[in-house]
């Protein structure tokens, strides 16, 4: 029937075969909130007001900065350490001043990072059996901000490779494998920004550095020279927090419109004149924090002093932002921690996981994102490939101008990798078990050792105990043999009377 009428013809078979909505297999993710045994009470959260995560997650610790007076401390608590925290439980003090930011090094979980008020930043060596008194020496201590330290964070693939930033405009980069304890010189200081900077974020393989600064503008880096590669200026959005999607070549900025309405924009990273895609959130006032999963391509927004947080796909294709949908909660959000992939509970189909900070209850809220499936097999499709937690190469190598993705190890089946691009990981089923069971017996030799000196103590008090009793038996036996001398040369001298 449409014979001789090919544009009729066309359009009746596109109306046939467009689909009517997008399909997604993450269409239906939910929140499911953890229940109060299997929260964290009692943690005295930090009242600072700087606009940064305050917590700091992985699958064996977790990092809280908390509230304390003379100086700044940070509390680290085993993961499986739920329910009421000891309000004396020792805390990690070695600032002088209020601390800023943690982060954990991504390739060594004993391992982390802080900054302060005090100009500094410091490295800590966590025991393998958590903090179980005061720690106030760092393993490395990075002297060369002139004003307080606000933001750190490692780089995704080099080894031992930190960047700071600070209230004196600096990015500072620092390689942690120097011999020194104190180390007084970065390997590099970038000095492009003419404000405080906000955020900071790498790409995949840590190649370009990209800045959100409190003088209205994003930009590209690259981080080992310093050379700036793209600036934005865009007068109709004042970025707070900028991030790299991952390999789709875009960046992702959430801030404020020209009309004070919290907005997000996209960004071609090659090119930052225009914004590919702005959009209006709502019209509050706390600061959008964005987090990105690269294996799912999912985007996670959560408002500072909110209870939701929205959740969406991206796509490299227009229009690319997809609104999944929200979980909502009454509790608001002072900050946010991030189990990385390898924490996650893949039997029950977890894909991301929030630790949410809730100031008025002095809780963490651990929050986990699940992917509905009625089989309770291990579910490859929302598990694909995922970033090996190998360093790629040393901070040596990184340094001399070697670019590489993060390497999975040999012996791991279904690791793959292109030999310069970015090496995988398949993401193992049993792993949040093997870690649940090596933790368990970290635990359980921790106590052996503690049980063994105090059995020690006791035995060696019990031993003094002894020997001190001997001691008065033998005054005591040489005191009667006295006496019984006395008594024979008194009935010796009455008998010769």
């Amino acid at each position: 029937p449409f014979e001789g009428n090919t544009d009729l013809r066309s359009a009746s078979i596109g109306m046939t075969w467009r689909p009517q909505y997008r399909s997604s297999k993450f269409r239906h993710v939910f929140g499911k909130a953890a229940t109060k045994e299997n929260c964290y009470d009692g943690v005295p959260i930090t009242r600072s007001v700087h606009d940064n995560h305050f917590c700091a997650v992985n699958p064996r610790f977790i990092a809280v900065i908390t509230e304390c007076a003379g100086g700044g401390a940070f509390l680290v608590l085993s993961v499986h350490h739920t329910g009421k925290v000891d309000p004396l439980h020792p805390k990690v003090s070695g600032h002088r001043g209020n601390v800023l930011d943690i982060k954990w090094n991504p390739f060594n979980d004993f391992c982390i990072a802080s900054c302060s008020e005090d100009s500094t930043v410091k490295v800590w060596d966590i025991p393998p059996h958590g903090v179980l008194k005061n720690l106030t020496v760092p393993w490395k201590e990075l002297q060369g901000h002139s004003r307080r330290v606000g933001l750190i964070e490692w780089h995704p693939t080099a080894n031992n490779v930190l960047f700071s930033t600070g209230y004196d405009y600096q990015v500072m980069i620092w390689n942690l494998d120097s011999p020194e304890a104190v180390i007084k010189n970065p390997v590099r200081t970038i000095s492009h920004h003419t404000d405080v900077v906000l955020s900071m974020s790498f790409n995949t393989d840590g190649s370009r550095l990209a800045t959100s600064c409190k003088d209205k503008k994003i930009r590209v880096l690259e981080p080992r020279t310093g050379n700036l590669l793209q600036e934005a200026n865009c007068k109709n959005h004042k970025a707070s927090k900028v991030l790299f999607l991952g390999n789709l070549k875009m960046l992702l900025s959430t801030g404020s419109s020209r009309w004070n309405h919290r907005q997000m924009a996209l960004w071609d990273q090659e090119d930052l004149d225009v914004p590919l895609l702005q959009e209006d959130l709502d019209g509050s006032s706390g600061v959008l924090f964005p987090f990105y999963d690269p294996d799912t391509h999912m985007l996670y927004i959560a408002g500072k002093g909110d209870g939701n947080i929205r959740y969406y796909e991206i796509s490299s294709e227009k229009p690319y932002l997809h609104f999944l949908t929200e979980y909502r909660s009454h509790t608001p959000q002072k900050g946010m921690g991030i189990m990385p992939k390898r924490g996650l509970d893949v039997n029950s189909c977890e894909v991301f996981r929030f630790y949410k900070l809730v100031t008025i209850k002095a809780l963490i809220e651990p929050l986990s994102m699940i992917v509905p499936r009625r089989s309770e097999s291990y579910q490859d499709d929302i598990y694909p490939m995922t970033a090996a937690s190998a360093a790629a190469m040393s901070a040596e190598e990184w340094l001399s101008g070697i670019d590489k993705g993060q390497r999975s190890p040999p012996q791991k089946e279904g690791g793959r990798g292109d030999g310069q691009g970015y090496h995988m990981l398949k993401f193992p089923g049993p792993s949040l078990a093997l870690t649940h069971i090596l933790s368990q017996c970290v635990c359980v030799r921790a106590c052996v050792r503690v049980l063994g000196v105090q059995l020690r103590l006791k035995f060696h008090k019990q031993q003094e105990e002894i020997r001190r009793l001997r001691e008065m038996l033998n005054q005591r036996d040489v005191r009667i043999k006295q006496l019984e001398l006395e008594i024979n040369n008194v009935r010796n001298s009455q008998g010769s009377h």
